[in-house]
């Protein structure tokens, strides 16, 4: 999972997390499936939000939805993981950047 750590003297609002990262965080808690309330609770949510992530990764054939009895299930479909683990790949190389440049300070 990717985390976000600010360092001291940071902007509060750099708090914030971004849409690719909310969405790299979903995709990775339905990796091996996960119904709305882990996915709400474990990438810290509330539920019209995770809804709304969920559409739009379902729309886009990155998760899969699926029936469990009376449940529904969430699954991060091929395309999904492909572009989760590009999504990290490119977090640490901009994380090794900014330790370059801070060095450079």
């Amino acid at each position: 999972m990717i985390n976000f750590i600010p360092q001291e003297g940071d902007d509060l609002r750099m708090n914030r997390r971004t849409d690719d990262l909310i969405a790299s965080q979903i995709l990775n808690i339905c990796e091996n499936g996960a119904g709305k309330t882990k996915i709400i609770y474990q990438a810290n949510l509330n539920s019209t939000t995770a809804k709304h992530y969920l559409e739009n990764l379902m729309r886009n054939g990155l998760v899969s939805e699926a029936s469990l009895g009376s449940r529904v299930i969430y699954r991060t479909t091929f395309k999904g993981s492909e572009l989760k683990d590009k999504h990290a790949r490119i977090q640490r190389e901009m994380d090794d950047l900014h330790k370059i440049l801070c060095d450079m300070g």
